[in-house]
């Protein structure tokens, strides 16, 4: 079984959405000083690279990271490949994907789209032009029976649309999964492995993501 880390690395030089602090590592003690032994201390928006949005990140009083049963975060995923022409995952796109057919019968959705190279092209540099859901594909998303949504930049809705996808997906308690890389990733349904820190009563939390490749 092939094993894939989808998951971004946490370093200072990461890109960061805007507003959100950057990422400072700072070793409060180290072997080579004397110590007994390295420890280092992290600071970073707990929505920083890859990381899951729970319901309270948008809705007062929603559902915390916490409260997320593991069922929605483990389990079959479908990969779909979006058209690097696309410049926003609308219903129409979705509509007229394909693997459509199989976009209605899943329970969790990673989109690949053209995001993932920023991973690797300028990685720290932010871009606004990420492709993200609009209101259209979020409201589409939110009549299927899904437990996740994923996508491969730090937001799942365009930079200028952030709050209404957000808020139409998270109040059908969907599960965002965001900041995720799949250059590598094939199209195709795999097994879906997200682990949030546990932070009780937080709206959100970084996640290590693996996806298994049972073929």
């Amino acid at each position: 079984m092939k094993i894939y880390d989808i998951s971004s690395p946490i370093e200072p030089t990461m890109p960061v959405w805007p507003g959100d602090p950057p990422v400072s590592i700072h070793e409060i003690s180290k072997i080579e000083a004397g110590d007994d032994a390295t420890v280092s201390e992290i600071q970073m928006s707990v929505h920083t690279g890859t990381h899951i949005d729970a319901a309270s990140h948008f809705i007062e009083g929603g559902q915390t990271i916490d409260q997320i049963p593991f069922d929605k975060l483990v389990g079959e995923v479908l990969v779909l490949n979006i058209n690097q022409n696309v410049k926003c995952i609308s219903e129409r796109v979705l509509r007229k994907h394909p693997l459509n057919n199989l976009l209605v019968k899943a329970k969790k959705v990673l989109f690949k789209t053209k995001n993932s190279r920023y991973w690797h092209e300028h990685s720290s540099e932010f871009h606004e032009d990420f492709v993200g859901i609009d209101v259209s594909g979020a409201e589409y998303l939110s009549f299927l029976n899904l437990d996740l949504v994923g996508v491969d930049y730090l937001s799942i809705a365009p930079f200028a649309e952030t709050n209404q996808p957000h808020l139409i997906l998270l109040a059908k308690e969907i599960v965002l999964l965001e900041g995720i890389n799949l250059i590598s990733i094939p199209e195709g349904v795999y097994q879906l492995y997200c682990l949030p820190l546990k932070i009780i009563g937080c709206e959100g939390a970084p996640a290590r993501v693996i996806l298994a490749d049972p073929s």
